[in-house]
């Protein structure tokens, strides 16, 4: 058994033993990346550690930090009901907002997973308050941010353009754009119906002095409890100051007043639009800047942030990284290499372009999208110089594939969606978003291929 094939059968053993017996998938990540390095891969302890992906175990310790700090002072909350007032009380807006909001990041020159480590916290927060399902709101911000992803002007767009000019391959800037746009938005509509959306329409607006009410917010007592649907797991967030009891709400006494802006809560606010500033002006590391503003709100207001690095998501760390450490050993072993050059190989161009989709999206699940589509646009170049592919439509085709299946827990977007959700029952909504991760692996590139190459555009 050659190596490559140990090393992908170590992978779904670890799958399986992560989901039957409920153990951290990070941490058997790390001992299959030590076995799997060591025994098989004859490499050490410096090439194990190699894959160890330190820039998003910064932005995910980071980005958390920052917004648990906010979530204690309010802020998150100011910025909730802020939102209900812009769009005048319509709850059922608010996702398509942080859609649009994600998109226009990316498309004006953000990175995809700084614009989510922007928005997710805000986005998920409002979720928890509302009632609206965080896997739905999670979804809008991701493929917010890959609808935008591919404008000529931003970063996908050009690393692509790039490698397509580079390879001497015919190229379609808009094409390309409208291609990424197109499918992100068919899907956050598809998720926005089967999630809640049209009973949050069939609900109305919110009363805004309702939404600005100064004895607490909102909680939706019509709002399932069990973390599907258009519940959140928990009914309210812990510092909304709202209780059950039946269906009734009672506001506590001794809860804040949400609409004020409080010097803790302009510092964050200011904190949080020099983390804006920071990643897309200035092309600072989001996770380093996180931390550095969290350490500054920490020093200046101790009893506010008191509890925030408990609330960092070290659960969600050690799984992400984890998984990450043990790809990156594959990446050196040379498996993803294999699996592309066993299917460039096959002589049926219309078999190889599906196939070299599937593996796009199965490895970008877990891996750089980028360097997926790096590696996979030059494999394509043999049977696109044959004539019978498009070479258009298979770029396109290949962008998508490897960029819609961010969603996926273990993709820096996808991780950053799960850390920053407030309130839930964290492996419940690892799992449902591995589940809808997986289905987008399996429905997106089959679809991708039949409406952008087997036409043959370009």
């Amino acid at each position: 058994m050659s190596p490559e094939l140990i090393s992908i059968l170590v992978l779904v053993v670890v799958f399986v033993i992560a989901t039957t017996r409920s153990v951290n998938m990070g941490a058997l990540a790390f001992a299959a990346a030590f076995a799997v390095g060591e025994l098989v891969a004859d490499l050490d302890a410096d090439g194990i550690f190699a894959g160890f992906p330190g820039d998003l175990f910064v932005v995910l310790v980071g980005v958390t930090y920052l917004f648990a700090i906010a979530r204690a002072n309010g802020t998150t909350d100011w910025l909730v009901h802020a939102s209900i007032r812009l769009v005048r009380g319509r709850v059922a807006l608010i996702p398509w907002v942080m859609f649009a909001l994600t998109g226009a990041l990316t498309a004006i020159g953000a990175v995809s997973p700084a614009a989510v480590a922007i928005v997710a916290p805000i986005a998920l927060s409002f979720a928890a308050r509302y009632g609206i399902s965080p896997l739905l709101m999670g979804a809008m911000v991701v493929h917010g941010a890959q609808g935008g992803g591919f404008s000529p002007i931003s970063i996908y767009g050009t690393i692509v353009n790039g490698i397509v000019e580079r390879e001497h391959l015919p190229g379609n800037a808009v094409f390309l754009f409208l291609a990424s746009l197109i499918v992100n938005l068919v899907i956050a509509g598809v998720m926005f119906v089967l999630f809640g959306g049209l009973k949050l329409w069939a609900q109305g607006a919110v009363p805004l002095d309702e939404a600005h009410g100064a004895t607490g917010t909102p909680d939706r007592h019509d709002a399932p409890a069990d973390g599907t649907g258009t519940g959140t797991g928990t009914g309210t967030a812990p510092s909304s100051g709202t209780a059950r009891s039946g269906t009734a709400v009672a506001a506590r006494p001794e809860t804040p007043d949400t609409t004020r802006l409080t010097p803790a809560r302009v510092a964050t606010l200011t904190a949080l639009v020099a983390l804006v500033v920071a990643v897309l002006v200035f092309d600072l590391d989001a996770g380093l800047t996180s931390i550095t503003l969290a350490v500054i709100l920490s020093a200046a207001w101790p009893q506010d942030s008191r509890t925030a690095v408990g609330q960092i998501a070290w659960t969600t760390v050690l799984l992400i990284c984890g998984v990450l450490t043990y790809v990156g050993v594959l990446d050196q072993m040379g498996t993803i290499k294999w699996a592309g050059e066993g299917v460039g190989g096959i002589g049926v161009p219309l078999l190889a372009a599906v196939l070299l989709c599937y593996i796009g999206a199965i490895v970008s699940a877990f891996a750089s999208s980028v360097g997926i589509m790096g590696a996979l646009i030059p494999l394509a170049v043999p049977f696109l110089a044959q004539g019978e592919i498009g070479a258009v439509g298979m770029v396109a085709a290949l962008a998508v594939s490897a960029t819609v299946v961010d969603v996926s827990p273990f993709s820096t977007n996808g991780a950053l969606v799960l850390a920053a959700a407030p309130d839930v029952d964290r492996e419940r909504f690892f799992r449902q978003l591995m589940i809808y991760g997986g289905i987008v692996v399996a429905v997106v590139p089959a679809v991708v291929w039949l409406v952008m190459v087997v036409p043959g555009f370009g």
